[in-house]
């Protein structure tokens, strides 16, 4: 069985990742390279929990799980029929057999057979001991206790499913690293296991910024907006089934920023803000960073998310109780900790202010890294393919991502269209697209019948 712990490696820092990637520029990042970068910055959390199967949705198994038996237990039959000698079929000949008993589900039939027999068999009952054919019923006809199969219906062994063709026993039934689909619950119950060792959650705290960001609930004011990305943020967390930490919107103010970022590096595994990490922006939070971090700020070229900061912000030895939420959170879980698990330090993203900015940087960047963090092996969801019905302006040399929606042409092949305004702050193209339109970093313009590829977001949100 492998259980063995991950062992942590030692933090990096950001100028070791740096002089590993070729052509590293923070100025003029590709989308491809901060993906290299994130890899070698985050590594998976060494903590684990038992929990049980109705638990375990969406968790990442943090140990092999072994078959304790064989699936399915016994030969059995795959289809309601009748079992008989498969040894006495011919080529171009029908065949007539004697029905002797009933074989149900759940119950081994008994009876004796001789050359000749057959027993009438349910869907998953037991095999009768050297029987090894099932002929569905639709394919007979019967007579009687005679039960008359046509010639060249079937061949030996057909409707036969065979003890261990799913799963041997003593073998790995599941991988570390898996996360648990709704099939693979399925799959743990039918080995009898009613409890799972899984990975524990990681921990996710994350607040706005920004003096014009208004909490709902607030009187509207001349030059400031409703934070929207808060609760996109906490729909994104909440599906990827993390320990949500929500620390509401923290002002532009030195003192409340640097308390943030002390509580949540203190309580989280990953701390996400979203604002304040533009050249230029008249706020404190890229201060902030780099005075409690080994942060880099970075201009990516890709459209839209451009700004965005990544690096570790400094956290206690050892985690310490959580203290209480805020007026303002809608933090809700429990937080456990355990004491034997050092936290030297919370990853961090910084995202842009932009609505649409902050999700198109979540899906390509924050996802995929948080997924290596709570220890999942899975690859990412593969892009699918659409021809565009419509011509896109593309810039060469940035990756861009544009609303999309989804279709089936008349001829059965994808299409895909636009959703309207592709500018970073209109949100209502963002929830009428079903993907993003991803346009690589090499291309140029597309035209109308061009295919693209499309990261869909059923299976990323």
């Amino acid at each position: 069985m492998n259980d063995r712990a991950q062992a942590p490696c030692p933090p990096r820092t950001i100028a070791e990742i740096a002089a590993e990637l070729q052509g590293y520029d923070p100025q003029a990042l590709s989308a491809a390279g901060v993906q290299q970068f994130l890899e070698r910055l985050v590594q998976p959390v060494t903590g684990s929990e038992t929990v049980g199967i109705f638990d375990a949705l969406g968790r990442v198994l943090a140990q092999d799980i072994v078959s304790p038996v064989s699936v399915p237990p016994h030969d059995n039959s795959a289809m309601d029929g009748y079992a008989f000698d498969g040894a006495q079929l011919r080529a171009g000949q029908a065949l007539s057999l004697r029905c002797v008993g009933t074989a149900l589900a759940g119950a081994a039939w008994s009876g004796t057979l001789q050359s000749g027999d057959c027993v009438k068999i349910m869907t998953g009952a037991v095999m009768p001991a050297g029987l090894d054919t099932v002929v569905p019923q639709e394919f007979t006809t019967t007579d009687g206790d005679r039960v008359h199969i046509a010639a060249d219906v079937l061949r030996r062994g057909d409707n036969r499913r065979l003890m261990g063709e799913d799963l041997s026993q003593g073998g790995v039934a599941l991988e570390r690293g898996t996360r648990l689909a709704p099939a693979a619950l399925g799959l743990v119950a039918s080995l009898g296991l009613p409890t799972v060792r899984v990975v524990r959650r990681l921990r996710v705290a994350y607040f706005s910024t920004g003096d014009e960001i208004l909490s709902l609930g607030e009187q509207p004011r001349e030059g400031a907006v409703y934070d929207s990305n808060r609760y996109t943020v906490f729909g994104l967390l909440t599906r990827l089934g993390v320990e949500v930490i929500d620390l509401g919107v923290v002002p532009d103010e030195p003192a409340q920023l640097e308390a943030a970022f002390r509580r949540a590096a203190a309580q989280a595994d990953a701390v996400i803000t979203s604002g304040g990490v533009s050249v230029g922006e008249a706020d404190h939070t890229r201060a902030m960073m780099k005075q409690l971090g080994d942060v880099a700020f970075w201009r990516i070229a890709m459209r839209p998310g451009r700004p965005m900061a990544v690096g570790r912000i400094a956290g206690r030895s050892t985690l310490q109780a959580k203290s209480p939420p805020s007026a303002d959170s809608t933090e809700t879980s429990s937080y456990h900790i355990d004491s034997n698990e050092q936290h030297d330090g919370a990853v961090l993203f910084g995202l842009p202010g932009n609505p649409v900015a902050v999700m198109v940087t979540f899906f390509a960047f924050v996802r995929p890294a948080l997924l290596r963090m709570m220890g999942c092996s899975e690859a990412p969801p593969p892009l699918l393919r659409a021809v565009s019905t419509e011509p896109l302006r593309k810039k060469a040399g940035r990756t861009e991502y544009q609303r999309g929606w989804v279709s089936t042409a008349p001829d059965g092949t994808l299409q895909v269209r636009t959703t309207g305004n592709q500018g970073s702050g209109v949100l209502s193209s963002m929830v009428q697209a079903n993907g993003l339109i991803v346009l690589h970093h090499g291309h140029g313009h597309v035209a109308a019948g061009d295919t693209v590829d499309v990261m869909m977001f059923e299976g990323v949100v």
